[in-house]
């Protein structure tokens, strides 16, 4: 068995015993866990009651996190002419039509949001296969295939966050950095938590929000109380 640091064996103590806690707690144990010499994710997981395998239990959404994400997002844009100009301006990192296909299909994927015009999606479709399986895939139902791409990259820039249930009924996502304060990672956890709860699909049965959980890039887990994690105070 290999033998635990001393900064990881401290962490897992002070977790100990740490189960169903409020959303204020977990924040105040993930910061003072999250000691790697970088600036740690606080990631959240939440397991769901529904079945992906079934188009009417399928979750998806986006939401933007009143203080961000404190990530910068690096995104590319599929459009042409006027529309490519407005997506350069609005702040994008790439911008192309068939070009940027083929960097795509060689294997170059430099961007965290992909976002396009409706006129290019004959074009972005045939990288499906490709994006598809990184949740990079443009969808107007996400706001990331539309004619306002400046808008699109000004979201995506400021905090925005998109969120799909995985196999297994599992949403993750990044809530926010360790060094934030406390209060805006508590506001940011119960944003997300809310818009998951709002993005429940028809053909869900039973209890939708099964189990919450939040941890640091480098750190251990805690689990949340669900209803604490889904009351607004």
């Amino acid at each position: 068995m290999a033998k635990l640091g001393k900064r990881t064996r401290s962490a897992r103590e002070a977790f100990a015993g740490k189960e169903d806690v409020t959303v204020e707690e977990a924040v105040s144990l993930i910061k003072s866990a999250a000691s790697a010499k970088f600036d740690e994710t606080v990631e959240i997981a939440m397991n769901l009651g529904v079945d992906t395998r079934h188009a009417d239990q399928m979750v998806r959404g986006v939401i933007g996190l009143p203080n961000g994400t404190g990530k910068t997002m690096r995104v590319a844009v599929f459009a042409r002419g006027p529309k490519a100009e407005e997506a350069q301006a609005a702040g994008a990192d790439i911008v192309g039509a068939e070009d940027l296909m083929e960097t795509i299909q060689g294997g170059t994927i430099e961007f965290d949001r992909c976002i396009a015009t409706p006129d290019m999606m004959p074009i972005v479709g045939r990288l499906g296969k490709i994006l598809g399986p990184r949740n990079l895939m443009p969808n107007p139902k996400v706001g990331t295939v539309t004619m306002d791409v400046a808008q699109a990259v000004k979201d995506a820039k400021g905090g925005q966050v998109q969120f799909r249930a995985e196999k297994g009924g599992v949403v993750h996502a990044g809530v926010g950095k360790a060094s934030f304060d406390e209060a805006k990672l508590v506001e940011n956890i119960r944003a997300f938590v809310s818009a998951v709860a709002k993005a429940k699909p028809t053909g869900a049965k039973g209890t939708y929000m099964k189990k919450i959980s939040l941890s640091s890039t480098m750190g251990p887990g805690v689990t949340v109380d669900v209803a604490n994690a889904a009351s607004a105070e």
